[in-house]
């Protein structure tokens, strides 16, 4: 499974906000300037984590983005669905009644579902406060082999 541009740049948006938690709103243009982003695609991709409730925005000459919870309260989970959609490998695994005949014994679709239980897993595992953290201890390293 491959991830689209709306979830990748989307959780870039996500992680940016985390870096200026609590230090003020944060302008698209900043983001895409930090990013290397166009800032065009980013204002569409804004509008579904404005409208799940993840971020909100605030207007002005010093207005732009903020969180709305607390970076260790979000999950790349929460983000990636919001602007993908469910993550799994098969439609199949998606409905509860399927309209395969065969699901019942599909010895694939139980793949199918172990994979997104993984994945799942995985990225609800994983907060923006988790990769705030990460940012830090990589750039802690790097500095420390120069």
């Amino acid at each position: 499974m491959i991830l689209s541009t709306k979830g990748r740049y989307g959780l870039k948006i996500m992680y940016e906000l985390a870096l200026n938690y609590g230090k003020g709103p944060m302008s698209l243009k900043e983001i895409a300037l930090r990013q290397q982003l166009s800032e065009t695609y980013l204002e569409q991709l804004i509008v579904p984590l404005k409208k799940t409730g993840l971020v909100t925005s605030v207007r002005g000459a010093q207005g732009g983005y903020e969180l709305i919870g607390k970076p260790d309260e979000i999950t790349v989970g929460e983000i990636i669905r919001t602007l993908e959609g469910p993550l799994a490998p098969s439609e199949c695994v998606l409905d509860d009644d399927p309209e395969c005949t065969r699901a019942e014994y599909c010895v694939t679709r139980l793949i199918w579902e172990r994979i997104m239980e993984g994945i799942n897993n995985v990225v609800d595992s994983i907060t923006l406060d988790d990769m705030v953290k990460d940012y830090y201890m990589l750039k802690q390293k790097k500095e420390g082999e120069k």
